[in-house]
């Protein structure tokens, strides 16, 4: 592998991968390399609720958009299955990089050797770890001499200093639909009692006495005789009708309402010890 291609893969961490249906999969959080050769080969990707699962996703594959984008051949269910493996100080252990290629369906033939994958420290890497990283040992790497800068027994020779890290929770929120609410309008039948006043006509019998203002009517027909006299007698009944009348509008309104939740999730925190003849005794950090 190139320099050049090397190192495009090393700033491949933090950005997204997606799958062949262009499925946003998650974030690269780490890469791993070969201990033999330093070839690139496992990212692990944040998955799961929040980013707090990560996957192994093999480097085999991947694919770079124009965007900078990832692009790997496997499915996001696929890799969002892939083995749970516990990568104790940050190194995969043979079984463990067995089953990866075994869910992956890839074997150690394919030119990366299982079971030597070591974590390398995204965006924090020197120049010597990068040089370390792109295979530019010499043939004497890995047999450091008391002038070696560090004097490292294992992996890459660096400073006099160790890096530790450790992971903190990144917490956020998404939207999602919590239901649906309608407004219904129907029709009901109620019974409702008015009291309406009404007027009728009755009958009643005045009498007067002759006066010289009626003589002329009372004197004007026989003296003697038979007779009836009609009155017609009316009164008001109730009439009952509807009219619709508009009374009041109703909408549906929202409104925001901020609760706390609590959430938690497992982080890796690094350790330092210090073995031997060390002034003060042995502490970790």
């Amino acid at each position: 592998m190139t320099n050049s291609i090397r190192e495009r893969i090393t700033r491949w961490t933090g950005r997204d991968v997606h799958d062949p249906a262009g499925e946003k999969i998650g974030g690269v959080e780490q890469l791993w390399f070969d201990d033999q050769d330093g070839e690139p080969t496992w990212v692990s990707v944040k998955t799961g609720l929040l980013g707090l699962r990560q996957s192994f996703l093999p480097v085999r594959g991947l694919t770079e958009g124009p965007d900078g984008e990832l692009r790997t051949p496997y499915p996001k269910e696929q890799v969002k299955d892939a083995p749970n493996v516990e990568a104790s100080d940050d190194h995969l252990d043979p079984d463990e990089e067995r089953r990866l290629y075994s869910h992956y369906g890839l074997t150690s033939g394919t030119g990366q050797q299982a079971g030597t994958g070591r974590q390398a420290a995204a965006g924090q890497r020197t120049a010597a770890g990068q040089q370390a990283a792109t295979g530019q040992q010499t043939a004497a790497a890995g047999r450091h001499t008391a002038a070696d800068t560090g004097h490292d027994t294992s992996g890459p020779n660096t400073d006099d200093a160790m890096t530790r890290s450790e992971e903190h929770l990144r917490v956020g929120t998404e939207k999602h639909e919590a239901g649906r609410a309608r407004l219904r309008k129907y029709v009901v039948t109620e019974t409702e009692q008015v009291a309406v006043p009404v007027t009728r006509e009755e009958v009643r019998v005045e009498r007067e006495p002759i006066t010289e203002a009626n003589r002329g009517a009372a004197l004007s027909g026989p003296d003697i005789s038979e007779e009836e006299h009609e009155v017609t007698l009316h009164e008001e009944r109730p009439v009952v009708d509807t009219e619709a009348v508009p009374v009041e509008r109703v909408r549906l309104a929202k409104e925001q309402v901020t609760d706390t939740e609590t959430v938690a999730g497992e982080v890796r925190k690094e350790r330092i010890d210090t073995d031997g003849d060390v002034q003060g005794g042995r502490s970790p950090r």
